[in-house]
């Protein structure tokens, strides 16, 4: 398994495992910005800090799917 990890990051960080690196990086950018501000949102509700950070991260982990679902490997 460690293998399998090593080799695809050994991959990415030579440009060789995702054709559309910029398109990557775009939809990473807009899924992370996403769950910031809902965890900025949940804060200003005064809500338990365990709640906004499960919420939030719950919230950022649905989206990313659908964010990366027109992601092409090499």
């Amino acid at each position: 398994m460690f293998k399998i990890g090593w080799f695809s990051a050994k991959l990415f960080f030579e440009g060789k495992l995702v054709r559309d690196p910029i398109y990557l990086v775009k939809q990473t950018i807009i899924g992370s910005s996403l769950g910031f501000f809902t965890f900025v949102l949940l804060t200003f509700l005064n809500l338990p800090l365990v709640y906004v950070i499960t919420i939030s991260s719950m919230v950022t982990g649905a989206v990313m799917p659908w964010l990366f679902k027109d992601l092409k490997m090499k």
